[in-house]
């Protein structure tokens, strides 16, 4: 890279202070190409599925209660009403979040991004 090429300012993800000379890049003009490009390069993986999975809470049974149970049957869960829920993404959990109502299905809303332990 060129000292002439514009230097793009990336989030600090791991805490520290990012290097002076990325600070003073200054704000990118609305049609830098950096931008686009950047934008461009994660395409690939755009289309890769992944599973999505929000956890309410759990509860453990014997297959013999399990038998048992028939429509309107009511398990109790580890969670509260208004605890946070899981969010897991391909069985990892990624988030926390809140159950919402959107035109008549339920949704969530992330409140708290997980950070992976890079260990």
């Amino acid at each position: 890279m060129s000292d002439n090429d514009s230097k793009v300012p990336l989030p600090d993800l791991e805490g520290g202070s990012m290097p002076p000379e990325v600070v003073d890049a200054g704000p990118l003009a609305p049609g830098d190409e950096s931008v686009h490009r950047g934008a461009a390069d994660l395409e690939a993986v755009f289309d890769v599925p992944v599973q999505v999975s929000a956890v309410l809470g759990r509860t453990r049974m014997e297959v013999g209660e399990l038998l048992k149970l028939g429509p309107g049957a009511v398990l109790e869960l580890d969670r509260k009403v208004g605890e946070a829920i899981d969010i897991y993404v391909n069985n990892r959990l990624v988030a926390r979040g809140e159950v919402v109502l959107v035109e008549e299905k339920l949704g969530v809303t992330m409140t708290e991004i997980i950070k992976a332990d890079t260990n």
